[in-house]
């Protein structure tokens, strides 16, 4: 079977949502000693940029965007540790995301950082309920380019507008991006937080740190 054949079925099964078929093609892409970055980047991520297409389309819904997601992610897991570090660079760049301190929702959280991870970012997920300077702190030890603070609460929006201010107090604002996302964020909220953009699901923040990484 050629390469080309072998990274389309992983793409159909991705699609598919056929989390067995994508595990073992996986498997045999390590063993037949293929390599991973094209493995990932022209099988498995093509896969879930077709999920995220067909949920922008209407034809699938967040439990199939959710599902594509995570069997995605369970390839990487398989995938990610046979990366020879250093001379197979998987990243375009580094991402460190959390939902902020005093809000518990990671769902879309947890599906952006999938899918950032899907397209080559290296993604620093720190969970949920996170205060807002061990963000930071985090972001500076893996020298991070973007980071993301997801808020689903009016009442822990806030904490978004705090990292933005401590990092204007530590001067390090322009050392990264700031993106908020969650369903009360609106583009007025970013303007007076002072911050480099929203996404309102998973699809639209991969596009956005994509653009505010490529200016």
């Amino acid at each position: 079977m050629s390469n080309n054949q072998i990274f389309k079925e992983m793409t159909e099964a991705i699609v598919d949502l056929d989390e067995d078929k994508a595990i073992e093609l996986a498997k045999k892409a390590i063993k037949e000693k293929l390599n991973l970055l094209k493995v990932i980047e022209q099988g498995f991520a093509a896969g879930i940029r077709k999920v995220g297409e067909l949920w922008e389309e209407g034809e699938y819904f967040l439990p199939e965007l959710m599902l594509g997601a995570q069997i995605m992610q369970n390839c990487l897991d398989i995938l990610i540790p046979h990366l020879q570090s250093g001379k197979d660079k998987l990243s375009l760049g580094t991402v460190v995301i959390a939902t902020i301190e005093g809000d518990i929702h990671s769902i879309g959280k947890t599906i952006v950082s999938t899918m950032l991870r899907a397209y080559g970012f290296e993604v620093y997920d720190l969970g949920a309920d996170v205060p807002a300077e061990k963000i930071i702190d985090v972001a500076i030890e893996k020298d991070a380019d973007v980071i993301g603070i997801s808020a689903l609460l009016t009442t822990t929006m806030i904490g978004q507008k705090k990292i933005i201010d401590i990092l204007k107090e530590k001067k390090l604002t322009n050392r990264f991006k700031v993106i908020l996302g969650g369903a009360p964020v609106t583009n007025s909220w970013v303007e007076e937080c002072d911050a480099d953009g929203f996404a309102g699901n998973a699809v639209e923040a991969v596009k956005l740190v994509k653009s505010l990484l490529e200016k």
